[in-house]
């Protein structure tokens, strides 16, 4: 944010872009003394909120997240990207590029932008817009709010810096109603907290938590021939002899659509520009193993074969995605892996990833880790020393409720993505924290590009997040090798899956991703 808040308030003095109409001191729907008539007449007075082409405000009316998005955007005096069909295409391309939402949460095809925003993501929307680098303390501030059982656990973090800023309140009763949509003149009333948060000081982005103490890691290198079985010591992966290694490759695309891409030659192509990991993506929905399971076993297979041969670790990966829940397929999970654990128990090549991204209204203690302790005991009947990745809520971004609670076990992971134009310092500061508290953390999946696989390639974003992992001895794996027409893809369209690969064959991430190996 530049400058105050009260001096971008004054610049913004007599905008009027929301839904094409002036701004007024008062609207005629606006009754006096009504207990938002004051601060819906300030923010009109700024130029901060308009009203619509009948010079009504509509107090009561829903907002819809278009409608917050933009009065976020004046208020934290953000430029517009670009300008597209949407009437509020410019503002809310600027909130994606800033931040301050996630494009699952609000998706840039625009479909959501018009309905109403749960309270929840509304105000991490302006947290993050106005109030970034505020704190707060779980225990204390999530006391006050009666229903905070309800919250996702992916809106924690804004939604109790907001209460412990006094941005949040509750209702009468002391509930938050995370799923609720919020009215014209609340969203007023919450902006105008914000703002006089903020108005003292120009808050700051948090800075960088200092690294934990974790042992000297030496380059990527070398593959299963020179490091056989791994082990986890500590937070740190490690190799047969108890030395330090971290892995660095490539994740497949899913099976069913761009299985070429995970043949024997793919893989040598991989190991020769440095790869020594290659994860095997194998999705459950989206017309995978649900929908096919021995075709998909088979599939998954014969890229794990491949990846051997190429004297490559291999990840088999359950990859869940529109199937929520892991615990929803836990009987169809438990076979699999079995059948896998049985065919590699003697194999140092294979890690077991139980759950690609869990998401939706599941839980840590109530979904996923009940899950893992399951996945964990079917496997170790079979496989008992293979390394093992745990994924968490949020798309596998909430580290820091499993590092509270971990799965009992030995040679378990947890896993952690990101895609460096959507995430940043936010997930980074969950690594240093999570692993500080002893929990050791594997990225299994991290793209160059926004977390729709779109955008960019942001790669200067992207160099700071392989440093960082790079200090902390944290193995990762791109997203993802295929020919995709999207910019997360390593190939560009139509290249061959058989024989070798130049430069000329890969697009502007997978160059970086290679030379990064």
């Amino acid at each position: 944010m530049k400058g105050t808040l009260r001096a971008v308030a004054a610049l913004l003095l007599g905008a009027a872009l929301l839904l094409g109409a002036a701004a007024g001191a008062a609207f005629p729907d606006v009754p006096a003394g009504a207990w938002y008539e004051a601060v819906v007449d300030e923010m009109a007075e700024k130029g901060l909120l308009t009203g619509y082409p009948d010079g009504n405000f509509h107090p009561e009316d829903t907002i819809s997240a278009a409608q917050l998005v933009t009065i976020a955007a004046r208020c934290a005096g953000a430029e517009p990207a670009s300008a597209g069909d949407h009437w509020a295409g410019a503002a809310m391309e600027q909130a994606l590029q800033n931040g301050w939402y996630d494009w699952d949460e609000l998706p840039p095809t625009g479909e959501r932008w018009d309905e109403p925003i749960p309270r929840q993501l509304a105000v991490k929307i302006l947290m993050k817009a106005l109030l970034p680098g505020a704190g707060y303390d779980f225990n204390r501030d999530s006391a006050r709010l009666k229903d905070f059982s309800s919250l996702n656990g992916r809106y924690y973090e804004t939604t109790l810096s907001a209460v412990a800023a006094g941005v949040v309140t509750g209702d009468g009763e002391g509930n938050f109603r995370p799923l609720d949509g919020l009215i014209r003149a609340e969203a007023c009333a919450l902006f105008r907290r914000a703002l006089s948060a903020a108005g003292g000081v120009t808050p700051q982005p948090p800075a960088e938590t200092e690294r934990p103490s974790v042992p000297a890691v030496p380059s990527a290198k070398g593959g299963v021939t020179e490091n056989g079985w791994l082990q986890v010591v500590g937070t740190q992966l490690c190799n047969a002899r108890g030395e330090p290694i971290v892995l660095h490759g490539m994740s497949s695309h899913g099976l069913q659509w761009y299985g070429q891409y995970a043949s024997a030659q793919a893989m040598a192509n991989t190991a020769a520009y440095g790869a020594n990991v290659f994860r095997v993506a194998m999705y459950t929905g989206e017309g995978g193993y649900l929908s096919q399971p021995e075709a998909m076993t088979e599939r998954a297979f014969a890229a794990v074969d491949a990846a051997i041969q190429a004297d490559l670790y291999a990840i088999l990966d359950w990859h869940i995605l529109s199937d929520g829940d892991p615990m929803a397929n836990v009987a169809a999970a438990e076979s699999f892996f079995a059948a896998a654990a049985e065919r590699y128990k003697d194999t140092p090549n294979v890690l077991y990833e139980i759950c690609n991204e869990p998401n939706g209204n599941v839980t840590w203690a109530g979904n996923v880790k009940p899950y893992a302790q399951w996945l964990v005991s079917a496997i170790r009947a079979q496989a008992p020393k293979s390394v093992i990745l745990i994924g968490s809520p949020t798309w596998s971004q909430d580290i820091h409720q499993a590092a509270a609670d971990p799965v009992a076990g030995e040679n378990l992971m947890y896993t952690l993505h990101f895609y460096a134009g959507t995430h940043g310092q936010e997930l980074r500061q969950r690594i240093d924290a999570a692993m500080a508290a002893g929990l050791p953390v594997f990225v299994s999946e991290w793209g160059a590009s926004r977390a729709d696989g779109s955008g960019g390639v942001f790669l200067e974003e992207s160099k700071v997040w392989l440093d960082f992992l790079g200090e902390r001895g944290v193995s990762w794996c791109n997203w993802s090798l295929c020919d995709k027409n999207e910019t997360s893809a390593a190939l560009k369209p139509g290249t061959a899956p058989a024989g070798s690969w130049t430069e000329d064959d890969l697009t502007e991430s997978g160059r970086f991703v290679f030379s990064r190996f």
